[in-house]
């Protein structure tokens, strides 16, 4: 899949993960703005949970900060590197809440602070579509948000998602499809 995404934007993730290897902190803000919503949203997608999903995104983030002073340029994008770490860091998560699933059940108290994902989806409507996204199988739904939320392009998340651009059209078409009947208005009896 090489080659299929634009290369100057490529360039200016690694110069920018170099800046910050470096020692530039307005680069380190630059990367935190850029990537952290980007590993938040995949995050609260594949878990579900908004604070499970902060953990995750800021533990992404970390290993990113890590891996600048040895990034290989030209090897990977940054986002592709990170979503992947992210994603590998939620399905972490996943495997230890089936293991420890039997001994502790009780939910967590709620934080009454609202969280980032809250403020987002404020709305019924927007919490209606979250709802409805979530329901969708998984490689649906990541390839809906990157595509619709992320503004990835199609070879981008047929980068991701380890596919050709037409399984990522597929993918997209039955999101659509799915949504549009989940989210139609309820005919009257």
């Amino acid at each position: 899949m090489a080659g299929m995404f634009d290369v100057s934007e490529h360039e200016e993730e690694a110069a920018l993960l170099a800046r910050y290897a470096a020692g530039d902190q307005a680069a380190a803000r630059a990367l935190t703005e850029q990537f952290l919503p980007l590993a938040l949203r995949q995050a609260w997608r594949v878990l579900g949970s908004e604070a499970e999903a902060e953990e995750v995104a800021q533990e992404a983030m970390l290993k990113l900060w890590r891996q600048a002073p040895s990034w290989r340029a030209g090897e990977a994008r940054v986002s592709t590197w990170l979503y992947r770490v992210t994603q590998n860091l939620c399905i972490d998560r996943i495997r230890r809440r089936r293991a420890t699933a039997n001994v502790d059940d009780l939910p967590e108290p709620a934080d009454p602070a609202p969280g980032v994902l809250e403020r987002l989806s404020a709305s019924d409507d927007m919490r209606r579509l979250a709802r409805a996204i979530m329901a969708l199988p998984q490689r649906q739904r990541d390839a809906l948000v990157m595509r619709h939320f992320d503004g990835a392009s199609n070879p981008d998340i047929a980068e991701r998602l380890d596919c050709s651009v037409e399984a990522v059209e597929s993918l997209l078409a039955r999101a659509r499809r799915q949504l549009q009947k989940e989210l139609a208005p309820e005919a009257p009896e």
